[in-house]
């Protein structure tokens, strides 16, 4: 006897599997979600992810994700723009500005150095950083890429790049346990982290 299969149901929760963290069951519970919703419903849905994929790219500034050419945090003339933090990703923007403790400016990576997935310094906005720094505005980078070994790679790369130009080079400090990711941790240890900050001496 056949099996029961919808080859449009099953290609609809492959799509779901692929997003990350999402196993079998939980894409399954997301189609049927979806094919339970009115045809208005499901259509605006799929208009809004074409939309937000078509509209939004990076800010040519700090390469953060924005549908307008600057960012609201680059084209805020109050923000202290002597601070940039370095970040892997622009979650990690997000769980910084929830903390609300700091009116600074930003830079996204889009990644770490990882030799071992094949990531390579050129594959990062590291280009687009260097860059900002060909002024006396910018008097102190914080490299918040994660205690991790590919967040401490590539903070120690960016230290020897950054250190020669005559610019403070800092980490986090203490608040953030070893291996954690900045979007998984909550406002009151981000902040503590910032605010302990240490001289980056690449150990």
């Amino acid at each position: 006897m056949a099996g029961y299969n919808v080859p449009s149901l099953e290609r609809l929760i492959e799509q779901f599997e692929r997003l990350p963290g999402i196993g079998h069951k939980s894409a399954e519970r997301l189609a049927y979600y979806m094919l339970s919703l009115p045809e208005t419903e499901t259509q605006k849905f799929a208009d809004t992810v074409v939309e937000a994929k078509k509209k939004i790219h990076f800010c040519k500034v700090c390469c953060n994700f924005t549908d307008k050419d600057i960012c609201p945090v680059c084209a805020d003339k109050e923000r202290d723009r002597s601070i940039i933090i370095v970040v892997k990703e622009p979650k990690d923007v997000i769980a910084i500005e929830r903390t609300k403790e700091f009116n600074v400016t930003y830079h996204v990576l889009h990644g770490l150095i990882s030799p071992m997935n094949g990531i390579s310094p050129a594959n990062l906005h590291i280009k687009e950083l260097l860059a900002r720094l060909n002024n006396d505005e910018v008097k102190e980078v914080i490299m918040a890429t994660g205690p991790t070994v590919e967040g401490d790679a590539t903070g120690m790369y960016l230290n020897k790049l950054i250190r020669p130009l005559g610019i403070k080079v800092t980490r986090l400090g203490l608040g953030l346990p070893v291996g954690a990711d900045l979007q998984y941790a909550d406002e009151v240890t981000i902040a503590r982290s910032i605010k302990n900050r240490c001289s980056y001496d690449g150990g």
